[in-house]
């Protein structure tokens, strides 16, 4: 990171704060409640950070915290449970977090009370799938599965890979199976909203009230009229602004599955997609 993106880092805070000062004509941001955002890797995150960032425009936040707080590290390898829950601690008060955070005991034990917000997102597995390896393969060189994917042949090998997982020569990636009992942890926790990134694609509206609801569960009343609230949330959703936007549309899996890779997929997955909703069946 150089110099001058460094600095830029370090007063955004500043910056950030002094406008919503403005904004909302206040020098404390104690009243709304503490929200966190949360997902699954390629899995919407984007999609969701920027309906946080609409939050700050109708309710009283400071801003939304510029780095997501990750379970793995960007070198490879987990971080220790106790510092990604000093992590979520360490959120300033008034600020949005967000992050790829694990329902372990230490982390729910922070998010999953009644006076906070929170948020994960997560998505067909298949589509999911099909983003990591466009992901890995051609935007993100440092990604821990770039040289590989890019070693196999075609996308079909790939999108192999994805599915069933590989461990060999120093490489692990867990299996389409193992990556959503994660998911199944968060569906469980009673102060969780857990939201499918198809609702918000193809449910906005109705999905964006419901995220506002979540809030005001708390007991705090949103200063915002509900219409203008939605439109200012509507209007912060912009997917070709994020620089992981590929084609932010739903069923795009459909293009990218043969008959190979749907028997794979049942073989590794079983009856993941009845479980999470996406189909009635394996007859898919």
């Amino acid at each position: 990171m150089g110099i001058k993106q460094n600095l830029r880092r370090t007063l955004r805070p500043y910056g950030k704060t002094a406008q919503a000062m403005a904004r909302w004509k206040r020098l404390s941001f104690h009243d709304a409640p503490p929200i966190f955002g949360n997902s699954k890797p390629k899995s919407g995150s984007h999609l969701l950070l920027q309906i946080l960032n609409g939050f700050t425009q109708i309710m009283p936040y400071k801003y939304v915290d510029a780095d997501p707080i990750r379970t793995v590290k960007y070198e490879g390898g987990r971080r220790d449970a106790k510092d990604i829950a000093t992590d979520l601690k360490k959120v300033p008060q008034g600020v949005i977090g967000w992050g790829y955070v694990e329902a372990s005991p230490e982390n729910v034990a922070v998010l999953c009370q009644p006076n906070r917000v929170n948020y994960f997102i997560y998505r067909d597995p298949r589509d999911m799938l099909v983003s990591q390896v466009f992901f890995a393969t051609d935007m993100h060189e440092e990604h821990g599965m770039h040289a590989y994917y890019n070693s196999l042949p075609d996308f079909g090998a790939r999108l192999k890979v994805a599915i069933a997982g590989i461990e060999k020569d120093g490489l692990k990636m867990v299996s389409v199976r193992q990556r959503y009992e994660g998911v199944f942890q968060w569906l469980e926790q009673k102060h969780v909203m857990c939201l499918r990134f198809e609702d918000l694609i193809n449910n906005r509206d109705v999905t964006l009230l419901a995220m506002l609801d979540e809030v005001e569960k708390t007991g705090y009343k949103i200063p915002t009229l509900r219409e203008k609230a939605l439109s200012i949330l509507v209007e912060a959703i912009q997917p070709k602004k994020s620089h992981t936007f590929r084609s932010g549309k739903t069923g795009g899996w459909t293009q990218h599955f043969t008959e190979e890779h749907k028997k794979l997929f049942k073989d590794v997955a079983g009856d993941l997609l009845v479980r999470l909703g996406y189909e009635k069946n394996n007859d898919w």
